[in-house]
């Protein structure tokens, strides 16, 4: 499992998954936490009570319906539901995204009173899921925190010109996230992309973002390069 590096307080606790230690076989092997993408119910059910032991969670995560739009719920007074983030500022509830390539964002107050997780494809930062977390986190954005996890880097992710396309006719400065390939289609840096969005926010304070879901396949699970495949989680919650 991962610990994110950033300055986040004591009180908030982080971490995301890695694909080894659990029980699930195949293309899901091993620690598949994922329901929705045809691994056996009983070993992902499995593979959750061993996240929750090890982890000694104080609560059930609380999983989303992703559907790769801006939806964010506050978990304070929100049940989970069709949502591709979550924040909240209860002791002991836990905020989770599934990914797989798609890139999870960590949110804290500065103060560490508040906290999310945000689930960040280029579809879901196309329609603004972070600065849609940052105004449901509330307060103002330069007391923010954030943390970039797992996701696929550039060099690996090859989209289409209608990709690009949407991207730069929202801001046309992020053209300097795609490069072209050679094989008239482009590499795309969901990291400089997801910088740019969080920026336009307001958020100053980003860490992470130093990682490839694709070419790192011993750690991670990728949709890209091996679909199906299972998921890993991001977790972020308050203790005492």
């Amino acid at each position: 499992m991962i610990s994110p590096n950033w300055p986040a307080p004591a009180r908030v606790k982080a971490i995301v998954t890695e694909r080894g230690g659990g029980v699930s076989r195949g293309p899901y092997a091993s620690l598949n936490l994922g329901t929705h993408v045809g691994d056996d119910p009983d070993s992902v059910a499995d593979n959750r009570r061993v996240l929750a032991a090890e982890l000694a969670l104080p609560a059930q995560p609380s999983w989303l319906e992703q559907v790769h739009g801006a939806t964010v719920v506050d978990l304070d007074i929100e049940l989970p539901g069709a949502a591709d983030g979550s924040i909240t500022s209860s002791v002991g509830c836990v905020c989770a995204v599934l990914t797989a390539d798609c890139l999870p964002v960590l949110f804290s107050t500065t103060a560490g009173d508040r906290v999310g997780v945000a689930h960040a494809g280029w579809r879901g930062l196309v329609s603004g899921v972070l600065p849609a977390t940052v105004a449901t986190m509330g307060g103002d954005p330069g007391d923010l925190l954030v943390w970039l996890g797992p996701a696929i880097g550039a060099t690996a992710y090859e989209v289409g010109e209608e990709v690009r396309a949407v991207f730069v006719a929202a801001d046309s400065a992020a053209d300097v996230c795609f490069t072209a390939n050679g094989r008239d289609r482009w590499q795309a840096d969901l990291y400089g992309l997801a910088r740019r969005s969080l920026a336009e926010a307001g958020v100053r304070a980003v860490h992470g973002g130093d990682f490839c879901t694709y070419s790192e396949a011993e750690r991670f699970y990728s949709h890209r390069r091996e679909a199906p495949c299972g998921r890993m989680a991001t977790l972020i919650w308050l203790s005492p």
